[in-house]
Order: C-alpha cells, then sequence, then structure tokens
C-alpha cells in the first residue's frame, strides 16, 4: 500500500527520456501513483526501468510508447488507465500492452522446452501475434536494460537470460537494424554464455588497442588531407568492430585473431551519390585496392535496400585496412534499420517474403521516427500493413509450425508428419474440438486427433471442400490414393463421378469426349484422375457442356425478317442468330442456367423460348416443326437464371436454416420452397426454385448442399 509519495516515479518523470509524455499526463500518472490503495511495486528495479525509457528515447519513441513501457512495468498504474488523459491512444497503449503480454508467452515457451531449438519460429511467431509492431523496440530496450544489469542476478538466472536475448532478441535487433541495440545486446549475451572466450577476445582488442587506434588515426588525417585537396567534403571516422562480430568472423573463416584485417577500419561521409564514388577514386590512388573486397551496394542495392561502397585497401605500412564510402543519408538508414544487415550477416538465409515485408515496414516506421517534425513519430498506418500471409500454429509441446494462411487442422498434421495427417480424425484447437475446415490463427495451439488406421478421404482433395490449404498436403493425400489398386481407384472416382452427373442431369453423355479432354486414354483411366484429385468432377461436367454445346449448334433456318417487337430478360442474355427484334425468354420445362448447350425454338406468338440442348419437349417440337430451331448463345449472364433443385433428406430440426444459410453464402437466391414428407421414412423432399449467376454456381451449390449432414441427394430437376 502507498501511504506517501513514492520518489521512483517522480524521478522518472523527470528524465529527458520521458519529453514525449505531455504535461497533463505526467500530473495524472503522479496522481493515479499517490493514491492510498496503490500498489507501487515494479516489476524492474527503478534503474532498470529508467534505462528501458533512455533507450527508446534513442529511438523517438512517441507517448503511447512511452506510457505502455510505464505501465507494463509498473501494474499498479495499469489499473487506473481510464483515468489517464490519453484520448485517441489509449487503444494503442492497450495494444501495445497486450503485444507485452502475448511476448511473454513466447518467452515462457522458450524456457519451457530447449532454448535455441526452435528460435526461428519463436521469433517469426511473436511477430505474427502482436498486432502493433511498436511492441519490438519496447521489448528489445526493456531486455538490454535487464542484461546491463545481470550482473546482479543469479548464474542460472543470468544465463537463461542471455539465452533468451541471443535467441530471440538480439536476432529480432539485427533484423530491425537496430545497431546501436544489436551489438550490445549481442556482446552482453556472448559475456554471460561463453564468458572465457569473451575476455580473451576483449583482452586481445584491448592489448592492440592503442596502436590500432594509432594507426586509424593516421590513416584518417591522410584521407581527410587528400579528399580536402580534391576539394570533397566528408567525415572520416573510425569503424567500431564489436567483440561478438570478432568471434563470429573469426569462426566463419577459420582466422586467428591477428589475421582480421577489418579489425583496422574507416568510414567516410559525404553529402551525394557522386561524392561517395570521387571519394572511392581517391582511397584507390592513395592505396592498392583488394579486387575481390570491392562491393558496389549504391549502383546495386541489396535486397533490403542497404546502400554503401565496401573496399579494403593495402594501407600504410603494408597493412591492410577496410573502408565504407556512404552519404549522411544512407548512414542514418543503415543504423536506424533501413539497411538491414541480417541478410547478410546472417549467412544470407532470408525469410518469407510476408515477413521481410513486415520488417521493411518496421525499419520505415523507425526511419520515420528520426525525421524532424514527423507527426506522432511512430504512430500511423499500422493496420494496414500488418497483413500476415504465413500462420503460426503451436504443437502441444510448444513447437512452432510455420504454415500458409488459410491452413487447417488437417494441414497442421500433415505437416507434423504424413502418417500424422493419413490417421487424422479431428482436431482441438486451445483444448476446443473444431471441424477439419476451421482456419487457423497465429497463436492457436493445435492438439490432433487420430485413429488407428491410416485412412484419408479423397473429398479432402478438393479444394472446394476447404479441408487442405496446402499444396504440398494434398500431393501426400494423392500419393495415397496413387499406391492403390488400380480397380479401387476406378470404383471410387466412377462414384464421386456420377454423383455429379446425376446432380446435373448429365448421366447419359459421352465420357470419352471428357476423357480425350484430359488425356486419358480410357475412361476408366478418366475415373482414376477423379479418384486422384488430378482432375474435379464438375471440371468433366463442364468439359462435357461444352463438347456438346459445340457439336451440337444446328444450321440458321431462313426466315423472314419478323415484324415483332424485340423483347429481353435482361442486357443481352442471349444471342439469336441470323435474326434479330425477337422476344426471347427461358422454357419453364427445362429452365436452362448459363454455361449449358441451349437450342432456341421460334413459337408462334411468344417469340423465341430457349431450351436446354437435352430437353424433351425440344426434342418432340424440333421433330414437328425442325425449321422453327433456331441457333442461341449466352450473352451476359449477370442477371441471373432460375432453376429447379431437388433436396432429399432426414427430416432433423435446422434442416431448413442449414439449407438456406448455405444457399445465402454461396449469394444464390431462394424464389420457392416446397416439402413433401415422405411417409414412415423419416425424410422430407424439398423441391427449390433457386436464381443462380451461371453453371458453375450451381455445380459448386449442389457439392455443399449434398455435403451437409442428413442429406442423402441434391440434385437438379428438369
Amino acid at each position: 500500500m502507498n501511504s506517501s509519495p513514492t520518489p521512483g516515479l517522480d524521478a522518472l518523470l523527470q528524465r529527458a527520456s520521458t519529453r514525449a509524455l505531455s504535461e497533463p499526463l505526467r500530473q495524472a500518472l503522479l496522481a493515479c501513483w499517490q493514491q492510498p490503495d496503490m500498489d507501487v511495486s515494479p516489476r524492474l528495479p527503478w534503474p532498470v526501468l529508467a534505462d528501458t525509457l533512455d533507450s527508446l528515447a534513442l529511438l523517438s519513441a512517441d507517448e503511447s510508447v512511452i506510457v505502455a513501457a510505464l505501465l507494463f512495468d509498473l501494474p499498479g498504474l495499469r489499473a487506473h488507465i481510464a483515468e489517464l488523459p490519453l484520448g485517441p491512444a489509449a487503444t494503442a497503449v492497450n495494444g501495445l500492452l497486450d503485444g507485452q503480454e502475448a511476448a511473454d508467452q513466447v518467452w515462457a515457451l522458450h524456457a519451457g522446452r530447449d532454448a535455441g531449438r526452435n528460435s526461428e519460429g519463436l521469433r517469426r511467431l511473436l511477430l505474427a501475434i502482436i498486432h502493433d509492431l511498436r511492441v519490438v523496440p519496447i521489448l528489445l530496450s526493456r531486455q538490454l536494460a535487464c542484461m546491463r544489469a545481470a550482473d546482479k542476478l543469479p548464474a542460472e538466472e543470468r544465463r537463461a537470460l542471455a539465452q533468451l536475448t541471443r535467441d530471440i532478441h538480439a536476432p529480432l535487433a539485427n533484423r530491425l537494424g537496430i545497431w546501436q541495440l544489436k551489438w550490445e545486446l549481442e556482446d552482453l549475451a556472448f559475456r554471460f554464455l561463453d564468458p572465457e572466450t569473451y575476455r580473451h577476445i576483449a583482452r586481445e582488442v584491448d592489448e592492440t588497442r592503442i596502436a590500432r587506434e594509432r594507426y586509424v588515426e593516421a590513416v584518417k588525417k591522410k584521407l581527410s588531407a587528400a579528399l580536402t585537396e580534391q576539394g570533397i567534403r566528408a567525415e572520416v571516422s573510425g569503424r567500431p568492430k564489436h567483440i561478438y562480430s570478432i568471434w563470429r568472423k573469426m569462426q566463419k573463416k577459420q582466422l586467428a585473431f591477428e589475421q582480421l584485417y577489418d579489425l583496422r577500419a574507416v568510414r567516410v561521409m559525404v553529402d551525394d551519390v557522386g561524392a561517395c564514388y570521387a571519394t572511392l577514386g581517391v582511397v584507390h590512388a592513395l592505396w592498392t585496392p583488394i579486387p575481390s573486397e570491392f562491393d558496389d551496394y549504391i549502383a546495386r542495392p541489396k535486397a533490403n535496400d542497404y546502400r554503401s561502397l565496401h573496399t579494403a585497401v593495402i594501407g600504410p605500412e603494408g597493412r591492410t585496412i577496410e573502408v565504407q564510402i556512404r552519404t549522411h543519408e544512407m548512414h542514418a538508414q543503415a543504423e536506424l534499420g533501413v539497411a538491414a544487415h541480417w541478410k547478410y550477416k546472417e549467412g544470407g538465409k532470408g525469410g518469407e517474403k510476408a515477413f521481410d515485408r513486415k520488417i521493411t515496414w518496421m525499419r520505415q516506421l523507425l526511419e520515420q521516427a528520426q525525421e524532424p517534425g514527423s507527426p506522432d513519430d511512430l504512430a500511423g498506418a499500422l493496420d494496414a500493413a500488418l497483413v500476415e500471409d504465413r500462420v503460426y500454429a503451436l504443437s502441444p509441446k510448444g513447437e512452432v509450425m510455420d504454415l500458409p494462411a488459410g491452413a487447417t487442422p488437417l494441414d497442421f498434421a500433415y505437416h507434423v508428419h504424413t502418417m500424422v495427417g493419413h490417421r487424422c480424425r479431428g482436431a482441438k484447437i486451445n483444448g476446443r474440438i473444431v471441424p477439419l475446415t476451421y482456419r487457423l490463427r497465429s497463436g492457436d495451439r493445435v492438439e490432433i486427433l487420430t485413429g488407428k488406421e491410416a485412412d484419408p478421404r479423397r473429398d479432402w482433395l478438393l479444394l472446394s471442400n476447404g479441408f487442405l490449404a496446402s499444396g504440398r498436403s494434398r500431393e501426400k493425400v494423392r500419393n495415397w490414393f496413387h499406391k492403390l489398386d488400380r480397380a479401387r481407384n476406378v470404383l471410387a472416382g466412377r462414384e464421386l463421378l456420377d454423383r455429379e452427373l446425376k446432380r446435373l442431369g448429365l448421366q447419359q453423355s459421352d465420357l470419352m469426349v471428357a476423357a480425350r479432354k484430359f488425356h486419358a486414354d480410357s475412361v476408366d483411366d478418366l475415373y482414376i484422375q477423379v479418384a486422384l484429385g488430378d482432375t474435379g468432377p464438375n471440371q468433366v461436367s463442364r468439359a462435357l457442356l461444352e463438347a456438346e454445346k459445340a457439336a451440337s449448334q444446328p444450321a440458321a433456318p431462313v426466315l423472314p425478317r419478323p415484324t415483332a417487337r424485340r423483347g429481353s430478360i435482361g442486357k443481352s442474355d442471349f444471342t439469336v442468330q441470323g435474326v434479330g427484334n425477337l422476344l426471347v425468354q427461358l422454357a419453364r420445362c427445362c429452365q436452362p442456367v448459363a454455361g449449358e448447350p441451349i437450342t432456341g425454338y421460334l413459337t408462334r406468338t411468344r417469340g423465341v423460348t430457349v431450351h436446354r440442348m437435352d430437353c424433351a419437349a425440344l426434342a418432340r417440337l424440333s421433330a414437328a416443326h425442325p425449321e422453327r430451331v433456331l441457333p442461341v448463345e449466352w450473352g451476359r449472364t449477370g442477371s441471373g437464371y432460375e432453376v429447379d433443385v431437388m433436396v432429399r433428406a432426414v427430416d432433423r430440426r435446422w434442416l431448413l436454416k442449414d439449407i438456406t444459410n448455405l444457399i445465402a453464402q454461396e449469394d444464390a437466391y431462394v424464389l420457392e420452397i416446397n416439402s413433401d414428407n415422405l411417409r414412415e421414412s423419416g425424410r422430407v423432399q424439398l423441391r427449390l426454385r433457386l436464381k443462380v449467376n451461371d453453371y458453375g454456381q450451381l455445380s459448386t451449390l449442389l457439392g455443399k448442399l449434398d455435403a451437409l449432414p442428413g442429406v442423402d441427394d441434391a440434385r437438379r430437376l428438369g
């Protein structure tokens, strides 16, 4: 309990690092802090919290970031957040606090398993589950402050903190290009994890420092004089080399300490790009260049937009020295994150494109925060940039699985192991049973329920069913069915195709037409393609309709030009070849749908009626008056077409609701419904008149109706 004002917060709010806070907000924070029931225990010691704010100030953190950092480490204040004059920033502060809580879940995963074994997955999970990337600088600044004070911790706790820093925080700082945080996080983690090697390299650096600094100073003086003589305005400085990066280079190139030439390095900053190349000419005129050590990242910037000239020369006394040349703008971008050395510093292993886009956007935010007068510093346009097309889900043991957007529990199962997918019967997400078509979200903990025997289903292969989003998973299912004997595949394919053709009234079609289109040598081979998911049943039915349409167009009869006024059922829904100014309407007997083969029949009083090619009524009419048959083609189909559908199903509760909801989801319309109870069978027969856009929509809709629980059959009438 707080009986008197605590000097800790008062002193904290007086620091330069909190200058982003408005005066009313400072006073409100102090007023809340001085309430009698306030819990004044901070999560971190006051000096560590102050150090965190100082690091955030280096990144020009805005008010909401500073407040979020304070409230997270002063939990007593968080309960009073409604009393603070945050205005519109309140939403951002709550999001930042939630992001820090989410990060704690990742730290717990790191601590609960073999540290570092899946550190890349944990880094990706962290960035996926936080909704405001300004959380990341808070986390990095906080971790750096903790590492600076880690000497006071017990050895085991200090080592765990260093391991977390090395696996998560240092790589994140490296990827964001926040150099001033990155190198210190790396060095401190190295110091605590491998103290003997750290001390050895530090001793070597210290012993050679005086001679190295004297040499670099001589190089700077000579180079500055040469540049001035050429009229080039430049700032020449030594470039520090940090202990962890020295060790990394020694390991990578198998070199001893004294063999590292780039311990001696200078950086030249000039006003423009032209001066960069002029400076390069001066450097190469002064000293002999090493050709293999020259890189022009200005003419050919790195994929992460890093720009600079890198060269190495044989300097005074025959010693090698590295020279970096860049403009002041390039230097600011590199130091503040736009360069992002991580792709070449970590062996050139880049992440996924979506991950790169997110990191690039974060670097741009940091860059904008350094521009004088930039409004709201790090704030702005967060939501649009947080589109994530990867999903990072967790196994029950905390392993992170990297899956494509839209992935399902079944994709997760196949990602774990092929046989886990084959044996999958269900799934739990965060302890709750969900359907196999559930779309996973980052941070979901997935438990796969398996059977004893492998038994994948063929309908998993159909994209429209939504079981699998990953092509890799579908290929595993295909391979399973490829191994089955030919007879079983033929039988399964026939069943799938017969069901589709029955729905659409195409049972009498010649399947060899479709077989030739899909390069199958026989109908059985076509059945096998359907069974293995290489060809969808709807593709076959569409091919049959297109073939009938192409083969069945009769020659246009020669008729006198009618005088009847032209009518239409939409905007150019049909085109009647050879005649014009005719009333055109759909035949009620067969109700053709856009995409199906059609033929027109010229009536005595009602213009042209449009029939399906296989319509029985049309066959009788054309036999009696073949001269009245007209070729008709579909035009624009935006107005929709009416079609009758019959659904036979178990008479259960909510059946009609499920059917109408599905029709609405597919963007079709119900015009009429009639139902008949089938006596003593417990079933009902529904006749629906629907309005659909085209044949493809009807095919998909019938397939989904047929898959509803309790539905025995769903097919088109007429």
